[in-house]
């Protein structure tokens, strides 16, 4: 199978990954989606590990979680920092098939799906393959992602959908995937499916440093790699970035991204 350069992939993404990752956030998203104590759970593109440490939390006393991602240096990032004796990690590609593994009570996709817009269900389908009969998927996503800003000039407007377009073709990403996940349950034959819908992002007056360092990184290395050329600026990325940073330090930016959660009960 041929391999996928990860679009953020750069020294820092590992740390990137850890900041912007709410264990809140987390724990109201699995709590809602069912988790609970003796699950075996599986974190499929876990990152960092720090959302598979939560969910290792959740499932205490008795269960286990798993964190799967196919970046070695994730995983040993994950290893380092929240291995323990219910929390574990395992360097792999989530594409080819993982019955190996075994079955899972409650299997976990957030922000994996987006870097993979022409495979999506592909990879759902073969996630779906190590879900207990009877167990939970659950599906978490953003939709017209990095997309929806307010106070920025027109040729960033301009720019910002410019390079989004470009990632889709480039780099197999997908602004747009939060609105397929039901879809994706629903074609699976998935019973019991739930939607949540709420705000990722939600970004307004003093910027805080978890959020300026993210968009600063997506920007600089996303951005960069889109292959886009930057028309609208006579210096070209330098000068599109330098735009960016201060239109986003500004508080009277504001910036939004829905999130889309769907969970179903495998039949």
């Amino acid at each position: 199978m041929q391999a996928q350069r990860y679009l953020m992939e750069h020294g820092d993404e590992s740390l990137r990954l850890d900041i912007k990752t709410d264990n809140e956030v987390t724990a109201r998203q699995a709590t809602w989606a069912g988790i609970a104590p003796g699950m075996r759970v599986a974190d499929i593109g876990c990152g960092s590990g720090k959302t598979t440490s939560k969910l290792g939390e959740l499932v205490q006393p008795g269960g286990s979680a798993l964190g799967i991602d196919i970046a070695e240096q994730r995983v040993a990032f994950g290893r380092e920092n929240y291995q323990n004796d219910s929390v574990s990690f395992l360097h792999r590609d989530a594409r080819p098939p993982m019955k190996d593994l075994g079955l899972f009570d409650f299997v976990w996709v957030r922000f994996l799906l987006e870097y993979h817009r022409a495979n999506s269900y592909d990879l759902v389908k073969n996630i779906s393959d190590i879900v207990e009969p009877g167990g939970t998927l659950v599906l978490i996503d953003l939709d017209y992602n990095c997309l929806t800003h307010f106070g920025h000039s027109d040729r960033m407007d301009k720019a910002l959908a410019a390079i989004m377009k470009s990632l889709e073709v480039k780099a197999n990403f997908d602004p747009y995937v939060g609105r397929k996940l039901y879809s994706y349950l629903y074609d699976l034959g998935y019973k019991d499916i739930s939607v949540d819908v709420g705000a990722h992002h939600q970004i307004f007056g003093e910027l805080r440093h978890a959020d300026d360092f993210n968009w600063t990184k997506k920007v600089e290395v996303g951005a960069r790699f889109s292959g886009y050329d930057f028309a609208e600026y006579e210096n070209g990325f330098e000068e599109f970035l330098a735009e960016f940073r201060t239109f986003f330090a500004h508080p009277r930016r504001f910036t939004y991204t829905p999130i889309i959660a769907v969970r179903g009960r495998k039949p």
